[in-house]
C-alpha cells in the first residue's frame, strides 16, 4: 500500500517570509524538515510537494522561476539522500485567473498524485500551515497536520508547533500501517 507525506512548501519546507518566495537567496529550509522527511521515507512514505504559486498569475515571476527554485530545493534534500516523488504547483490565483480546482483548498493536485502513485489517502498525511492546506487534504481523505502556533480556529487531525513534533509522531508509530 502506498502512502504519502503531502507537504505544503512555504511554511512547511521553507520559511514563509510573508511574501512570495521564488529566488534561491530567499529560500531557507524550515528547522526539522530534513529529519522529518528522512524519517518518513524510512517508514515507507512518498514525499510529494503540493504548493500554490499564485505569484505566477500575478506576473511576479514565471514557471521557469518556480521550476528553478524547485530544482534547487530538491538539490538540498538530495544532499541528505532524500528525494521527492513529485512536486505539484498551481500557478493560478482567483483574483487574476478566476477559480480553479488545483489551487488549495481545491484538491486537484492531491487527486493527481493519489491517482499517479496509487496512494491510500487515509494512510497519508497532508502537512500545512494554513487552513486551505488542511481543507485540501481533508477533501481527499488524508489525515491532516497543522504545523505552527496552535490556534483554536484551525481544524486539523493533528496540530504541532514544530516539524520535530510531527517527526516524533511518526517515530512513536502513529504513522505505521495497521492494515
Amino acid at each position: 500500500m502506498n502512502r504519502a507525506l503531502f507537504l505544503d512548501r512555504d511554511g512547511i519546507i521553507n520559511i514563509d517570509r510573508g511574501t512570495y518566495t521564488w529566488r534561491q537567496e530567499d529560500f531557507i529550509l524550515m528547522p526539522g524538515i530534513l529529519d522529518l522527511c528522512e524519517t518518513a521515507v524510512a517508514q515507507g512514505y512518498r514525499l510529494i510537494v503540493i504548493t500554490n504559486q499564485g505569484g505566477i498569475a500575478r506576473g511576479l515571476y514565471g514557471h521557469k522561476d518556480v521550476e528553478s527554485l524547485h530544482h534547487y530545493m530538491a538539490s538540498l534534500f538530495i544532499k541528505k539522500s532524500i528525494s521527492f516523488d513529485a512536486i505539484y504547483y498551481c500557478p493560478h490565483h482567483q483574483d487574476f485567473t478566476g477559480r480553479c480546482f488545483c489551487r488549495k483548498p481545491g484538491s486537484m493536485m492531491l487527486e493527481r498524485a493519489i491517482a499517479r502513485f496509487g496512494i491510500s489517502a487515509p494512510h497519508s498525511y497532508m502537512l500545512g500551515d494554513r487552513q486551505r492546506d488542511l481543507d485540501a487534504g481533508k477533501y481527499v481523505g488524508c489525515q491532516t497536520v497543522y504545523i505552527g502556533e496552535i490556534d483554536k480556529e484551525i481544524k486539523a487531525d493533528f496540530a504541532f508547533r514544530e516539524l520535530s513534533d510531527m517527526r516524533q509522531h511518526l517515530v512513536k508509530g502513529f504513522g505505521k500501517l495497521t492494515s
